[in-house]
């Protein structure tokens, strides 16, 4: 939303907003902007001649300044509307799609596509540590976007990535998430469905061929579909794969990629990126000098610092697909070295027990495993809640120390005496986790 609010301005519209908590950064981004934020809702923060209101999806029926535009009968529209209405139309729309490794594939896509002199505009959910930032909607031919499956707004349940008008499309991978908003696999399918529906037939959708949700979804689509992957029944095959502590290589397209990130799900992301920039004319050799000098995502396996030869990380990871794989990649990266993995069921699907038997299986890859507290307890009833506890009796019974411990002081009392020099401590949240990393490294 700010970064969207940030681009009108820069259109030359005037453009307010308002939030329940106004803080830094974008508080002082947008501010240094001129736009002016109010904090809280209230209907008198809405001009009086305002043109269009662009409601953000956290916003329900009962909000006092919706309230207010539903009573005034101003025009509003959703966010991912607002971008199909002023930064979308006419462009070459990459859009980047699956349960996992969307907020990598994007921005390594972007930087390739920066590196060989494209100027995307794009639009990533998380900061690509090349770009500075997350979202830059500047005049461009193309505009790179993570397509985020959850919904658009209160008004419509749609998926958000229906409105980007995709010429290329990337699934990654389909698998079930989002328990807050989809009943099963079959409703996720179906959205995706949608979305290849709309890929024009001059257009191109690359599938991860490896996954029978993707090829299934795939059915059907007007579009051109290549099966990107590593069985042989793939179109275009990654293979010839190895790994070292600080970098994976293979070969696509019949040239050898060097990445320096570890792991198969990050060779994955990097064949689609690659594939997706080779469709737009991108020499090999410029997209082999880009991918060298990717230099990653914040909080994707981002070490956060390192004392008494401790090593403790920070991972967004919060489905157990994405642990598991992420715990994996770390092994190449850390090879004989000890692996805790401290985790915070926080998602609104990791929150519920529709993962109660895969996020054992997941954290078992580690040596040792502390589990917090589920997030908005409150907010759940008991029956279809997570139980920490059976999870981490599961993981004990395969011989692995796991713990439960509820808070963050609790858990840094667990591992401090615990934690030996040559352990890698690898924390997963997709939120701050009570600054966890900083307070472990000083009791550290």
């Amino acid at each position: 939303m700010g970064a969207v609010a940030s681009a009108m301005h820069a259109l030359g519209y005037r453009v307010t907003g308002s939030d329940a908590k106004v803080y830094p950064p974008m508080s002082t981004f947008l501010q240094q902007r001129g736009i002016a934020l109010s904090e809280g809702y209230a209907a008198q923060n809405l001009p009086v001649d305002a043109d269009l209101i662009v409601v953000g999806n956290a916003i329900s029926r009962g909000n006092p300044e919706l309230e207010a535009v539903l009573n005034r009968k101003l025009y509003y529209v959703s966010l991912p509307e607002a971008l199909k209405q002023f930064f979308l139309r006419g462009r070459h729309n990459l859009v980047v799609t699956g349960t996992h490794g969307k907020t990598t594939t994007t921005s390594l896509l972007t930087w390739i596509l920066q590196s060989a002199g494209f100027n995307p505009a794009y639009m990533i959910g998380g900061i690509a540590n090349n770009l500075g930032q997350g979202c830059s909607l500047h005049e461009s031919k193309h505009v790179v976007l993570e397509g985020d499956e959850y919904d658009t707004a209160f008004f419509d349940k749609r998926s958000k990535f229906l409105h980007y008008l995709p010429e290329l499309v990337v699934v990654n991978n389909l698998e079930f998430d989002h328990a807050d908003i989809f009943r099963d696999l079959d409703e996720i399918k179906l959205s995706f469905r949608r979305l290849l529906n709309v890929v024009p037939s001059e257009g191109m959708v690359l599938i991860n061929g490896d996954d029978p949700n993707c090829r299934d979804v795939a059915e059907g689509c007007r579009a051109e579909i290549v099966e990107v992957g590593l069985s042989p029944n793939c179109s275009r095959r990654i293979h010839s794969i190895h790994y070292s502590t600080h970098s994976s290589k293979f070969q696509l397209l019949d040239t050898e990629f060097e990445l320096p990130m570890v792991g198969e799900f990050n060779v994955r992301n990097a064949a689609m990126a690659i594939s997706a920039a080779h469709f737009y004319g991108v020499p090999l050799d410029a997209i082999q000098k880009a991918v060298a000098t990717f230099a990653g995502v914040r909080r994707r396996q981002e070490v956060r610092g390192e004392t008494r030869g401790i090593t403790v990380l920070d991972d967004f990871g919060h489905h157990p697909t994405a642990i598991r794989e992420t715990l994996r990649g770390l092994r190449h990266q850390f090879p004989g070295r000890r692996l805790w993995a401290l985790f915070e069921p926080r998602s609104n699907t990791t929150r519920r027990s529709v993962f109660q038997d895969s996020l054992p299986e997941a954290l078992a890859e580690a040596d040792g495993v502390i589990l917090a507290q589920v997030a908005r307890l409150d907010q759940l009833p008991e029956e279809v809640r997570l139980n920490p506890g059976k999870v981490v009796a599961t993981i004990t019974a395969k011989g692995i120390p796991a713990f439960y411990e509820p808070g963050v002081d609790e858990i840094v009392a667990r591992l401090k005496p615990l934690a030996q020099p040559g352990d890698v401590v690898a924390i997963f949240s997709n939120g701050g986790f009570d600054n966890i990393h900083q307070r472990l490294l000083a009791e550290l």
